[in-house]
């Protein structure tokens, strides 16, 4: 059975780009999925539930990152990640992005 990839595009707002705070909440609520997610900033991609990795990204404001997404619950992760960069990174993740893991 072949799993569809899911893609969006996300802008960094944060006046000082995708740093560690910013940087960890987006990692937190990809781990609470159970797809594979990328981020790709240019020709760099990245394990986007990994804080090491996602800090190689140096996004800085104004940088769009494209988020792939892998799995059965890729659209709802995508569309969780893509609130919280909305949201300006401002926030920790809601509930509702927390408890979207799906069962295989």
């Amino acid at each position: 059975m072949s799993e569809s990839t899911y893609e969006i595009e996300i802008e960094i707002r944060n006046p000082e780009g995708l740093h560690m705070r910013p940087a960890m909440l987006f990692v937190d609520l990809a781990n609470t999925f159970d797809s594979d997610i990328t981020v790709s900033n240019g020709d760099t991609t990245v394990d986007a539930k990994s804080i090491m990795q996602m800090t190689m990204l140096a996004a800085t404001c104004g940088t769009k990152l494209r988020v792939q997404a892998k799995g059965a619950d890729a659209r709802r992760a995508l569309a969780a990640l893509g609130e919280l960069a909305e949201r300006n990174f401002s926030t920790a993740p809601t509930e509702a992005g927390v408890s979207q893991k799906e069962s295989g």
